[in-house]
């Protein structure tokens, strides 16, 4: 019998995940599970969840299709009824007019995206992803054999792509435009007049897709109004994934049943990759998203509501710490502090900060309180914060990271 090491010794990882590892989030949120089982106090802003629950009338239907015997496999691409759902919703607050064969549902965004990207691409192409992005991005163009193209949207930006980074990033390689809006993790968000100008630069390349990532655009604050991009310009929709969720407008994380829009031909690619992985989404999981596309909306507004207070608070506080600044969102729940005016100081044990990560890292040890650096997400010099907790959480945490920036010393 081998032993234990020698079955470890003999495993060989496939080439495609050698530079790639467990997401950065994931492991914060077990660097901070694991010093808390060890009796530290440790407040966590790291992760991407409502703190909300479910709303009733969605587990009810869930229950229901569970009485009627709904509990078998589902068409691979979704239920006929859960399709019309989503036609509806897209129709209803999209604008978007899309028939059941241009329709995917799937075990969470997470896997829309996936199956777009490896039914599409080939080792060399390219996808342009803004920075900063939510992480999974990049990592997916990777397993794919595809290159991320990453372009620095800075906050003098609104962390927003501009016409003039697309049409530079662009080559004959390029194969897809990931757009995200309202944005994780900087909660920047795309107005139809930034739109626009990104949309006239992909007609004048018609040889680039554009998957659009909604997943935030009902978490808007100060009246600003969602859009989504084949709505704005009808005549990319023949080559545009919108994709969205019912993960963070609805609390149901958990369910993991994200959707998507788009060509019969993309649609049908993806489905190929999905028979092969997954196939249909949970049973459970699809009849209580058509409870939350087609049940009562009005939470929703209400739930925003108070993530805007909590946005509020946070950005506040943020900018009131020396050593960090913070743009006001537009939307999602996630702030993204620069924290370039931390690095390089020191301290107490005399120790001197020389990235976010060290940040991130002193911040959870001095102070107990994790949040992602910057560098995850392909903008260094930054952190991010998820208010997508109570108020009382996020003050004892903000207290927390004021007190100990304090205590660090400048240099020279």
């Amino acid at each position: 019998m081998p032993t234990q090491t020698q079955e470890t010794a003999c495993f060989r990882p496939a080439e495609r995940i050698a530079t790639l590892g467990v997401s950065e989030i994931l492991a914060i949120g077990a660097r901070a599970a694991e010093l808390r089982a060890m009796g530290r106090d440790i407040i966590t802003l790291g992760a991407g969840e409502p703190d909300f629950d479910t709303p009733d009338p969605i587990k009810k239907a869930a229950w229901e299709a569970m009485q009627r015997g709904e509990t078998k496999y589902t068409p691979l691409t979704g239920t006929p009824a859960l399709k019309e759902a989503i036609i509806r919703k897209f129709q209803r607050e999209n604008g978007l007019d899309y028939r059941p064969s241009e329709i995917i549902a799937c075990a969470g965004a997470k896997q829309v995206i996936y199956n777009a990207m490896m039914a599409t691409l080939n080792p060399g192409d390219e996808v342009i992803i803004p920075t900063p992005y939510w992480v999974t991005y990049s990592d997916i163009v990777e397993l794919c054999g595809a290159v991320p193209v990453l372009v620095p949207c800075s906050a003098d930006q609104g962390f927003r792509l501009t016409a003039a980074q697309l049409k530079a990033a662009i080559t004959p390689k390029t194969r897809w435009l990931m757009l995200n809006s309202p944005s994780n993790p900087s909660g920047a968000a795309y107005a139809e007049a930034h739109l626009r100008p990104l949309l006239e630069v992909l007609l004048a390349a018609p040889h680039v897709w554009l998957m659009v990532d909604d997943m935030y655009e009902h978490i808007v604050y100060d009246g600003f109004r969602h859009v989504t991009a084949a709505a704005v310009e009808p005549r990319i929709k023949e080559r545009t994934l919108t994709i969205n969720g019912v993960s963070k407008a609805y609390a149901m994380t958990g369910w993991r049943l994200g959707y998507a829009g788009g060509p019969e031909a993309l649609i049908q690619g993806m489905s190929v990759i999905q028979s092969q992985s997954t196939s249909g989404a949970s049973s459970i999981s699809q009849a209580a998203a058509i409870a939350a596309l087609d049940g009562p909306q009005g939470f929703l507004a209400d739930r925003a509501e108070a993530f805007r207070q909590r946005r509020d608070t946070v950005v506040a506080a943020l900018n009131a710490v020396p050593g960090l600044s913070c743009r006001s969102p537009e939307g999602a729940f996630y702030a993204f502090p620069e924290c370039k005016g931390l690095i390089g100081r020191r301290r107490p044990e005399g120790q001197a900060l020389r990235s976010d990560r060290d940040v991130c890292a002193w911040l959870m040890e001095a102070a107990g309180v994790a949040v992602v650096p910057g560098s995850a997400f392909g903008l260094p010099g930054h952190f991010r914060v998820s208010y997508a907790t109570s108020t009382a959480t996020l003050n004892a945490a903000l207290t927390r990271i004021h007190e100990a920036c304090e205590t660090l010393e400048a240099v020279g």
